[in-house]
């Protein structure tokens, strides 16, 4: 087993374990993840967790090509959090006193080592490729596990790591994909048990040359409401900028198509 990083740091930082989706099934619907593109040198199942606290509280799958995720799966669960703003990378580089366990999201051999760690966004974005000010008057640093579907600070916290964003384009992230994540709360607030995975596609365009843009936003949920189960899929932005609304298979048959992820594509394998 591979663990990406751990700091020893205040405040709390957001981790993950890289390693296989075994250990945090529990984001996943019937514990089945969603396809998972077979490509172990490109693609990293992870566990995302917070340094220094217990259990995991999502799953990544992240390209380390394009330096984005392929998607996040969670259970949703909203409350009043108060949002930071504070991003962090795995593993967070810091030039304060830490002690970390370098492994092989960013091409590290798996030992523990002190000092600086050279090989940071090798495979990941930084904050730095959002620095660009073409890039921070076009792009937002996307969310795919949002806060709002968050109900503690913790949880508030996990979902600020790059390995949970996609460059999104500034005006979509904040209007009508906004609008969506609001109206899944709406939808999903009365469900006993809401499985969500929220995906990206990428697009031509990168920012500083390294970070692929997110030509697509999708989602998907599962309802489970005492064994009676609704699910519903969502994409966008359409022609008209908006997000489409349609059934989990109609989005499946999307993102299949060579226009996306150009083979077979499914978010909950046909159970949901």
């Amino acid at each position: 087993m591979f663990l990406i990083i751990f700091l020893v740091l205040f405040p709390v930082l957001s981790q993950g374990e890289v390693s296989t989706f075994s250990r945090c099934a529990i984001f996943f619907f019937n514990g089945n993840p969603p396809t998972i593109f077979r490509n172990n040198n490109r693609y990293k199942q992870i566990c995302q967790c917070l340094q220094s606290q217990p259990g995991f509280y999502y799953a990544t799958f992240y390209d380390t090509t394009n330096r984005i995720p392929v998607y996040s799966a969670y259970l949703f669960d909203h409350g009043n959090t108060n949002r930071s703003q504070s991003w962090k990378i795995e593993p967070e580089y810091n030039y304060y006193h830490y002690v970390s366990c370098c492994l092989q999201l960013d091409g590290f051999p798996g030992r523990c080592m002190r000092g600086g760690l050279r090989g940071i966004g090798q495979n990941q974005a930084k904050n730095t490729d959002y620095a660009n000010p073409m890039t921070v008057n076009n792009y937002d640093k996307g969310h795919l596990y949002p806060v709002r579907h968050t109900s503690t600070e913790d949880k508030m916290k996990a979902t600020f790591t790059l390995t949970n964003a996609a460059p999104q384009d500034r005006t979509f992230n904040r209007g009508h994909w906004s609008r969506h994540e609001e109206n899944l709360v709406n939808i999903l607030k009365a469900c006993p048990q809401a499985f969500v995975v929220t995906g990206v596609v990428p697009g031509a365009q990168t920012i500083n040359n390294r970070v692929r843009v997110a030509a697509f936003y999708w989602s998907a949920y599962c309802c489970n409401n005492n064994g009676q189960l609704t699910s519903d899929g969502f994409i966008g932005p359409d022609q008209n900028g908006r997000v489409q609304n349609m059934p989990v298979q109609n989005l499946e048959n999307i993102l299949s198509d060579q226009n996306h992820y150009n083979l077979p594509f499914s978010v909950f394998q046909g159970n949901c």
